[in-house]
Order: C-alpha cells, then sequence, then structure tokens
C-alpha cells in the first residue's frame, strides 16, 4: 500500500493522481495525517473566485477516497488583492450562458450588430477560445489578424463591427488544445486590442463557468452580462448558474433572453414551440433579473448566421427582434452608473 494511502500518516503521494489538473500543478506538499489529507498550494495569480472554485474541486476529488476522512486546503500568496485602477477603454457587455446549444454566438453577433445600428460604436470579441465561431457569423473567415505595437488590430467585418477571434489568429480547422494560464493570456489580447474609439465591447464567452469567465471577473469589470437561454427547463437551470456567476462576482446581470422561442411554419404560418414558451421570462422572474425578450426560432436566422451576413443586419420581423433586443440593453447601459 502507497504510504499516502490507507488509515496511516504519510505522503500522500497516492492522492496525486486525484487531483484536477491545474492543482496538480500548483501542489506543493500533500500528507495524510490520521485521515486528513492537508495540501498545500501556490495561488499565485489566482483571485478570490478562482481559489474558492479550486478548493472546491479539489475536495470533491479527494473527499471519500481511502483513508481520507477530512480534506484541508491552504493557498500560499493567500492574500487581499490590489484594487486596480479603472480601466480605460469600452465598456464591456458580456453575452454568456450556462450551457451550449442555445444559440448564443448568433445572439452575441447580432446584438453587436443591431447595437452598431443604434448608432453605438461597438467592437466584438470572440472570447470562445476552444470553439469560435464569430469570424464565420461576421463574414470575416479567412481573413489573419495583424498586430501594431505590441497589441492586435481587430479585423473590420462587412457589416461595420470590428471584431477578434482565435479564427483570426489560427489556421483553420485547428484545434486548441490550451490550459487555463494560456486561455487566460489569449483572451486578454483580443480584449486588450486596438480597439480605437470603440464605446462598447460585446464578448461573446464561452458556456459555462469555467476559466476564461473567471478571467473575465477578475482581470476585466464587465458594465453587464446578457444571459441567452432556451425556454427548457434544463437550459434554464444553467442560466441560472451563469446568472450567479456573475452576481458574485460583482457584475450586474442586464437580464434573459429566451432565444429559439417559437417557429412559424412557413407553408402555413402556424406558431409551435419545439423547446416550450415562457420559462426564460419565468427564470428572469424568480432571479429577479429583467426580461429582455425573445428571439424566434426562424432558418432565415440560421442560414444568414452561416453565410456571415447577421440578420441583424438586415430588415423584416426577425431583425426588428434583434433591433429590440438592442434597444433594451442600451436603455439599460444608458441609465447604469
Amino acid at each position: 500500500m502507497n504510504s499516502g494511502e490507507g488509515t496511516g500518516d504519510g505522503s500522500g503521494d497516492g492522492l496525486k493522481a486525484l487531483l484536477p489538473g491545474d492543482a496538480g500543478a500548483r501542489l506543493q506538499s500533500l500528507r495524510l495525517v490520521g485521515g486528513r489529507a492537508i495540501l498545500v498550494l501556490d495561488a499565485a495569480g489566482l483571485g478570490s473566485l478562482a481559489r474558492e472554485r479550486l478548493e472546491a474541486e479539489i475536495k470533491g476529488a479527494l473527499s471519500g477516497a481511502p483513508g481520507v476522512s477530512e480534506v484541508h486546503v491552504a493557498m500560499m500568496a493567500d492574500k487581499a488583492e490590489p484594487v486596480p485602477a479603472p480601466r480605460q477603454g469600452p465598456r464591456i457587455i458580456a453575452v454568456g450562458s450556462g450551457k451550449g446549444g442555445v444559440g448564443k454566438s448568433t445572439l452575441a453577433a447580432n446584438l453587436a450588430v443591431a447595437l452598431a445600428r443604434e448608432g453605438r460604436k461597438v467592437g466584438l470579441v470572440d472570447a470562445d477560445i476552444y470553439g469560435p465561431s464569430q469570424a464565420r457569423l461576421l463574414g470575416t473567415e479567412g481573413t489573419r489578424a495583424v498586430a501594431h505595437q505590441g497589441k492586435l488590430v481587430p479585423v473590420q467585418s462587412p457589416c461595420g463591427v470590428p471584431v477578434l477571434s482565435m479564427a483570426h489568429l489560427t489556421p483553420p480547422g485547428q484545434a486548441i488544445a490550451w490550459r487555463g494560464p494560456k486561455i487566460a493570456g489569449a483572451l486578454i489580447q483580443l480584449v486588450e486590442a486596438h480597439w480605437d474609439n470603440a464605446e462598447l465591447l460585446v464578448i461573446d464567452l464561452p458556456p459555462g463557468t469555467g476559466d476564461v469567465q473567471l478571467t473575465m471577473l477578475q482581470r476585466f469589470k464587465p458594465a453587464g452580462a446578457v444571459i441567452v437561454s432556451t425556454p427548457q427547463d434544463l437550459a434554464l437551470m444553467d442560466a441560472a448558474r451563469a446568472a450567479e456567476l456573475f452576481t458574485k462576482g460583482g457584475v450586474p446581470v442586464i437580464g434573459v433572453v429566451e432565444n429559439m422561442a417559437g417557429y412559424a411554419c412557413p407553408h402555413c404560418g402556424e406558431v409551435s414551440d419545439p423547446f416550450g414558451s415562457g420559462g426564460a421570462e419565468l427564470a428572469a422572474r424568480e432571479m429577479n433579473v429583467p426580461f429582455l425578450g425573445r428571439i424566434p426560432l426562424h432558418i432565415a436566422i440560421r442560414r444568414e448566421a452561416d453565410a456571415g451576413t447577421p440578420t441583424a443586419a438586415g430588415e423584416g420581423p426577425q431583425a426588428e427582434a434583434f433591433a429590440a433586443l438592442a434597444q433594451a440593453v442600451g436603455d439599460w447601459l444608458d441609465k447604469a452608473p
């Protein structure tokens, strides 16, 4: 039996294999003493939310392991973070969701375009490092971003919204297999680019509540967050988790959008609700945040997204739905302190 397993005391080497990846990289010591697993980690560079998340992951991984009755985690460099100086630059609107498959990226692109059509100077950041899609959605696929004076220069899209994505920095189809620190560095480069006179940055976050979201909260302070969900109960549960992350990080939730709401048959015009109806509005009410409206499930939105011609750049009922969303977000921003 390994000296770190069972009921005896020891180095705890047998428990190291159970640790999540980032914990293993930061581990300074691990001992098993009288059933208590005692870990010391280097917490340099981690904010309070990241430290809490890492500690919870460690306790979840080790609790119930052979010979472990308690888990104690000590974080070195665990001190109060200095208050950063106010960041000069565009106000940030974070667009997030608790899960994938809810149409968040398409909505973020159309929101940025609709805000620009209102006369606002808007940029768009594709923060989904592993699965970037904004280059296609805004018709800039195949264009490489360049750097000037150590900062990236956003790519101008045909609809007038400058955009930056990992798709502008890597060959098409290349898989990105990066860990937390490198992902954080990529996000920082995308956000701290030459956005010139942009007043707003719409940031399309990856789904969930992972490293990119934590870096965003710690390094950049969004003015507010838009949560995207479909009417399904499962999606709504995940949306609530996403909203809670922003609230805990001190970022106000601008509101919830119900995407893919209602499908009008192109032949008879009858409207059906394959994903349900009204769930996001109810969830917003329960979370005590505004409900920003519904975006219909319509084949034109999908076709135009695939073609790189965002629906919000055109005319018609679907474009009007995005215009109404942009107006609601803009009104919120105008009233925010």
